[in-house]
Order: C-alpha cells, then structure tokens, then sequence
C-alpha cells in the first residue's frame, strides 16, 4: 500500500498530489502578477516624473481654458492624460514616452522620447495649437456685431422665418375650402 500523506493522498514517486501542483501553481502565478505589478508601478511612477515636469506649463494657461485635464488613470495600462483625447502611456519597453491622440481615424503617435524635457516640449506644442483651434472656433460662432475693434464687421442675414408664410398659406388654404363648399351647398339647393 502506498504512503499516505497528512492530507489523505498517496504518496508515490514521480506522482504528485493536486493539492500540491495547485499550490505551486498559486505561487508561480503571485510571483508572475507581483511582476506586473512592479512594472506597472513603474510605469506610474515614471508617469508622475513627467506629470511633476508639467506643472509649470499646465500653470500658464489662460484662465477659462477648459479643455485640458491632466490626471495619471491606473488600470492595465496607466495613462498621464492631457485632455479628453490625448494621452502619454509608456512604450513597449516601458522606458519610452508614447505622446499619442485619439481621431476619428484611429490613434496618432505625436511624440515619442526617452527624455522628459522632449515630451514637455511636445506637450507644449500640442496645448498651443489646441488653444487655437479652440480661439478659431470661439471667433466663427460669434455674432456679426461682436468683432474686435479695428475690423471690418460683417453683416450676415438671418435666414427668412417659414413660419408666417405657412400661416398664411393656411389661412387662404381654408378660406379656398370654405368658398368652395359654400358654392357647391348653394348650387345643390
């Protein structure tokens, strides 16, 4: 008869126990995950390297800006965000900065660098020209009597209203009708 062990199972050579391969198995897999976890960890902290070296940018944007909101976001992959659709997240080899923007074409690498003073210059870029875009939009969706003062102010027509001219035509449009069925109730008397 075999050998038994304290926890009932036969003991044989070149026989494990399950109790024993799912034990081994459970420290294979915290060693594994503690590996990640460690690379994840230093995936933020470099991350907040570079956070910290934003500051002094993120201080000389204009008040009333508010497209930008800087934040590191843990999960599988941390994330240094700028604003709502660009982001800084570490390369594959978890040394390189990845500067990349969410489009409607998919995502746009727009800097990449080991260096921290190279991705600030590019983050710079990328805030002034979304200041911009965002000046360029403000100036086209305000009214032709709000112009800067020194410029020509141009006038632009409101569309004509639809609305009284469909009154109208429905007014005569009954009062046709009315006409109509008072000649044929005085012809059939």
């Amino acid at each position: 008869m075999a050998d038994q062990g304290l926890d009932g199972a036969a003991r044989n050579p070149g026989v494990g126990s399950l109790r024993a391969a799912l034990h081994k198995a459970r420290i294979e897999a915290a060693d594994r995950t503690g590996v990640v976890v460690d690379l994840r960890d230093a995936e933020a902290a470099r991350l907040e390297i570079l956070n910290e070296a934003l500051d002094q940018l993120f201080t000389e944007i204009p008040p009333g800006v508010d497209l930008f909101d800087r934040g590191i976001s843990q999960g599988d992959t941390p994330r240094l965000w700028i604003d709502s659709i660009a982001h800084v997240a570490m390369g594959r080899d978890k040394r390189i900065y990845r500067f990349v923007q969410d489009t409607r074409f998919g995502r746009t690498v727009l800097a990449e660098s080991h260096d921290v003073p190279v991705m600030v210059d590019a983050i710079t870029d990328y805030i002034a020209r979304r200041i911009i875009e965002r000046d360029r939009a403000l100036v086209s969706a305000l009214p032709a009597e709000v112009v800067a003062p020194g410029r020509t102010a141009v006038v632009v027509e409101k569309p004509a209203s639809r609305f009284w001219p469909f009154v109208i035509g429905v007014v005569i449009g009954m009062a046709g009708l009315f006409g109509i069925a008072l000649i044929a109730a005085l012809r059939s008397s």
